[in-house]
């Protein structure tokens, strides 16, 4: 006999399988349709739309998981991007540092970060400050009482 509780695991271990399914299917088309793209430029992407009947959408956008592709100046943006026109180029600049500061305001472990420490230790402190505090299932404050110490006293040294 089978209890509600068990056919609910069930139901949502079947949802996390189909979109780890769906998730690696993106990936495998994403990889088809950029096969032959290299150099810098963008290359496209697939995701699903927001609502409640979501749907596959293909874009282009620049994968910053390869720097190698990205522009690394003003002008090569322009030209990579087709974008001339400075209203948009500002539109875009807009929507980007309001992201970027979004992100930052929205990071639990931002306030514990000292701004003197290099952006890599900046960087890497999140990083285990979070890990930590998910593996170990503890708050964001215990990982940073405990962490932390090491990475000022590190810093010290330099």
């Amino acid at each position: 006999m089978t209890t509600a509780v068990d056919t609910k695991a069930a139901e949502k271990e079947a949802k996390a399988e189909a979109l780890k399914a769906r998730t690696a299917e993106i990936e495998r088309e994403e990889k088809d349709l950029n096969k032959d793209r290299t150099g810098k430029g963008t290359r496209a992407m697939i995701s699903m739309s927001r609502g409640r009947n979501p749907v596959k959408v293909t874009y282009e956008a620049f994968d910053e998981s390869k720097p190698e592709t990205l522009p690394v100046d003003l002008a090569e943006f322009m030209d990579l991007s087709k974008i001339n026109e400075e209203k948009e180029i500002i539109a875009l600049l807009i929507d980007g540092f309001n992201s970027a500061s979004y992100t930052t305001a929205s990071d639990p472990v931002a306030e514990f970060v000292e701004p003197t420490w290099p952006d890599d230790v900046q960087k890497a402190f999140r990083l285990v400050v979070r890990n930590y505090a998910t593996n170990a299932q503890v708050s964001i404050e215990d990982a940073v009482a405990l962490i932390k110490p090491g990475i000022v006293a590190s810093q010290a040294k330099k």
